[in-house]
This record gives C-alpha cells, sequence and structure tokens, in this order.
C-alpha cells in the first residue's frame, strides 16, 4: 500500500520522463545525430543543448549519460540559476582530474549556464577546451545568446524543437490512459495549447485536473475550471462578432475575459488557432480532415457555420491584425489594448 501511495505522489513529467534516445518524441534529429555517434564511438567533450523550457533538455542530457554506460556515481548535475559564481567552477575544475568511481566517463550536466557570471565561464572555458578523456561536459540552455562564443564554438550544438500541439496532445491523452482516465473530446487539445510546447507543463496540467476531478473522465470544464483557461465560448464569441461586423459584442467578450482574470495571450491564441483552421477550411477544403484530429467535434460544427456565409472578416487581414496584437501583448501597460485595438481596425472603425 505504501509503495502505490508513494507512487501517486510522483510527479506525472517525472514518471514518465523517456529513459532511452527510442523513448524521446519529437526530436528525431537530434536522437539520430547524437545515438549514432555514441554507437560508432564518436563520443564529443562537450555537449551544448538549447531550447525553451520544458522541453526535455534535461532529459536528453541523462539519457546521453547512460547511453555512455555512466553509473548514478559518476554523473555530476548542477543547475547555474542557482550555483553560478567562480566557487562553484572551481569545485567542477577540482573534481575533473579525479577519475570516475565506476564507469569509463565522468559527465557533467550543466543546466541554464547562461546564468554563469563572466568570472565563472572564464574559470571553465580552461577546463571545456582541455578536459582530461575521461570528462564529458553537457551543457543546457534556454538561452544561448547568452552564452559566450568561445564556449559554443567548443560544444556540438543541438537545437531541441518545441513540440506541436499534436504531439502534446497524444502525450497527455497516453499519459491519462494510463493512470486510468479518458480525457473528453478536446481536453488533450486545450491542454497542449495551455503549456505552449512544454512537456513538463503539459503533465504538470494534467496532474492538477486529474487531483481535481471526481471521476474519471476529465472534461473540458474541468480543466477550465482548474487552469482558468477561457471558455469556448468566449472564443467562438469573439469570432462571430467579427464575422457579424459587431463592435458592441466584441468590446463585450473581451470585458468578460478581463474580468475573469483571464490570461490575454492565451485567450488570443485560442482565437488564432481557431480563426486559421477556419481559414484553411474556407479557401483549402481538403485540410479538413487532419484538422479534425487536432479540435473537437463541437469545434469543428462551430467553424462550419462560422463560415458557411463566407463572412467579410474572417480573413487573412484579420489573422495578420491579431498575430500582431499577440506579439504586443508583452510590451502592453493595460492586458487588453492590443485585443481591442485589433477589434478596432479589422471592422474599420476609427480608434
Amino acid at each position: 500500500m505504501k509503495g502505490k501511495v508513494a507512487e501517486s505522489n510522483i510527479a506525472l513529467y517525472r514518471k514518465y520522463r523517456p529513459e532511452s534516445f527510442k523513448a524521446v518524441i519529437g526530436q528525431d534529429h537530434i536522437v539520430k545525430a547524437i545515438s549514432g555517434a555514441l554507437e560508432s564511438g564518436k563520443v564529443a567533450h562537450a555537449y551544448l543543448l538549447c531550447g525553451t523550457r520544458g522541453i526535455g533538455k534535461t532529459t536528453i542530457a541523462r539519457i546521453i549519460a547512460s547511453a555512455l554506460g555512466s553509473s548514478a556515481n559518476d554523473i555530476y548535475e548542477m543547475d547555474a540559476a542557482s550555483n553560478r559564481g567562480i566557487d562553484d567552477i572551481r569545485s567542477i575544475r577540482d573534481g575533473v582530474s579525479t577519475m570516475p568511481f565506476d564507469s569509463k566517463y565522468k559527465i557533467y550536466i550543466l543546466d541554464e549556464v547562461h546564468m554563469f557570471t563572466k568570472d565563472a565561464w572564464n574559470a571553465l572555458l580552461k577546463t571545456i577546451e582541455e578536459p582530461p578523456a575521461h570528462v564529458i561536459f553537457i551543457l543546457a540552455t534556454t538561452e544561448i545568446a547568452k552564452v559566450p562564443e568561445t564556449i559554443v564554438s567548443r560544444c556540438q550544438t543541438f537545437t531541441l524543437k518545441k513540440p506541436t500541439e499534436a504531439i502534446l496532445s497524444s502525450v497527455i491523452t497516453n499519459v491519462a490512459k494510463k493512470e486510468g482516465y479518458k480525457l473528453a473530446e478536446g481536453s488533450a487539445e486545450l491542454i497542449a495549447i495551455l503549456s505552449d510546447g512544454a512537456f513538463r507543463d503539459a503533465l504538470g496540467t494534467l496532474q492538477k485536473v486529474i487531483s481535481f476531478s471526481k471521476g474519471n473522465v476529465i472534461s473540458l470544464t474541468d480543466i477550465e475550471e482548474v487552469t482558468g483557461a477561457p471558455k469556448t465560448t468566449l472564443v467562438n464569441g469573439f469570432l462571430e462578432a467579427l464575422a457579424m461586423r459587431d463592435l458592441e459584442k466584441g468590446f463585450s467578450v473581451i470585458e468578460k475575459a478581463t474580468k475573469q482574470n483571464i490570461d490575454m495571450a492565451v485567450f488570443l491564441k485560442m482565437i488564432l488557432m481557431k480563426l486559421r483552421f477556419a481559414l484553411m477550411i474556407r479557401y483549402a477544403p481538403n485540410t479538413k480532415k487532419s484538422i479534425e484530429g487536432l479540435i473537437s467535434t463541437p469545434d469543428m460544427e462551430f467553424i462550419e457555420s462560422l463560415i458557411a456565409s463566407k463572412p467579410e472578416h474572417i480573413s487573412s487581414n484579420s489573422l495578420s491584425v491579431l498575430l500582431d496584437a499577440y506579439q504586443s501583448l508583452k510590451h502592453s501597460v493595460i492586458n487588453e489594448l492590443p485585443l481591442e485595438l485589433a477589434l478596432l481596425k479589422i471592422l474599420n472603425k476609427d480608434a
């Protein structure tokens, strides 16, 4: 019984973290390159993995270490966000001179390396330039532009791809099934949108929703209540306002979203996604089949009803204006202002 309780407390992203190259999803370009090189004995002395947060950089670093046969005794991990100074690097420099405990290689996995101080980088440079034969460095960062070129040039660099929402949806659905839960239509897709390309966030959200759920079926409403995601009715309402050229309805929808403290970036992203699908189906009907696998049946029915009358403002121009609004959100002092201005521009109203 204690074992089951302990297992239930494990974070899902840890429980289902890939442990081999074969289990890695969506990073075929990296898997083929690194696994092929390791199998042929072409081992680099330093690797640099870059990409957005939560997409598997540390996981791949650990898989590399495992593929090289290094035991836990010879794998050292450091988070540069909290260990960023020259004293921390000196401890590494002192450690590399000693032989591995029971493996061929001693592996140093350094995460968030863009956080190192200038002095720390200078102290590490010599070691990375000429490490002992038994030492391999695996660096990971979300901001490669902040890593000194002198370091980058001495590493084999790999950029991880952000997983698509289709990949995330598939992972979410599979994990939910393994945990004994069924996701209602469109639920996995909503979690994928909210996760913004991060496996860790996707499984973290799923775990929160599972904790909230009273049964074994997770509904869209469950996800909306737990995450504060925009309700489908709000997203559809905004698109209807565009189709009907109804400025007041559009502002009313934005006001409701604001009062509900909805993340405007998520709200706009959902609007953009649905508008994009509407345009694809309207002008390239053959894409409908592939889109059906990405959205729920009610969403597909809404999109088809939306474009049935060929409304003027369900257009590429509207999509472009809304995309500009999305890009402007991070600089806006008023969260809803970019969307309000986009609405005025699309409906050709003088702001």
